[in-house]
This record gives structure tokens, C-alpha cells and sequence, in this order.
């Protein structure tokens, strides 16, 4: 089974679920029933981060979709998604980025051409503190 196929999962209550597994993160459709018994839509994406000492944790961002949306959400989504593809192609740039893969370092500006007052302006911004 690839890394990345779907797969389905039984919900105790009996609504229907999917799985996606892309590397660290899992993104998981689950179909949920509102209290006056319509379905609704949440996605939940899970991604596996490690502690300092070593112990995982999974960091979750759930979405709710509901049915009057679905529309305008998959349509926004399929243009968005032909978009990225139609401009980029459908190849992860970030696989090329490998210790072999020099294709940016010939246009690459040398550090050595960046004027000093380009970068005295420029703060560091640990992310970790936002």
C-alpha cells in the first residue's frame, strides 16, 4: 500500500471517513451528523512533530465544511489546484532539493553581490517565539 493512498476507517456512530497519509502529515475526512440529523464535513490535517526529548506529538487543524458550501468549496478548490499544476507542473520542487541538485546555484546571486545595505535593514525572527 503506497504512502499516500487513501484509506477508509469505521467511525463507531457508522458516518463515513477517509484516511489520506502523506509523509508526516495525515489528513482525515470525516462525515459528521448535525443535531438536526444533516451531514456535514470536517477535515482534519495531523502532523507528527518530535519533542527535545525525543517524544512525538501531533499538532491537529480541523476544518468544518457544510453541505450548503460544498459547491463553491470544491470548485474554488479545483481551480486553485489546476492553477498550481497548470503553473508549476505536477512535480514536488522540494524532492529536487537534494544534496546533488545544484540547478539553482547558477542563478543564484553570490552573497558577495548583495549590497550591505540590502540586508542591514533585516530583522531575526525566531519563528518559535510567534
Amino acid at each position: 500500500m503506497s504512502e499516500n493512498e487513501n484509506l477508509e476507517r469505521s467511525e463507531p456512530d457508522g458516518i463515513y471517513s477517509k484516511v489520506l497519509r502523506a509523509g508526516r502529515r495525515t489528513y482525515f475526512f470525516d462525515v459528521r451528523e448535525t443535531r438536526a440529523g444533516d451531514y456535514y464535513l470536517t477535515i482534519t490535517e495531523s502532523k507528527k512533530n518530535t519533542n527535545e526529548d525525543g517524544s512525538f506529538f501531533y499538532k491537529k487543524h480541523k476544518i468544518y465544511l457544510y453541505k450548503e458550501d460544498f459547491g463553491n468549496f470544491k470548485n474554488i478548490l479545483d481551480e486553485i489546484t489546476s492553477y498550481v499544476v497548470d503553473e508549476r507542473g505536477e512535480e514536488v520542487i522540494s524532492e529536487r532539493h537534494q544534496k546533488n541538485y545544484d540547478n539553482y546555484s547558477e542563478s543564484a546571486v553570490p552573497a558577495a553581490d548583495i549590497p550591505k545595505a540590502a540586508t542591514e535593514s533585516f530583522t531575526d525572527v525566531d519563528f518559535d517565539d510567534i
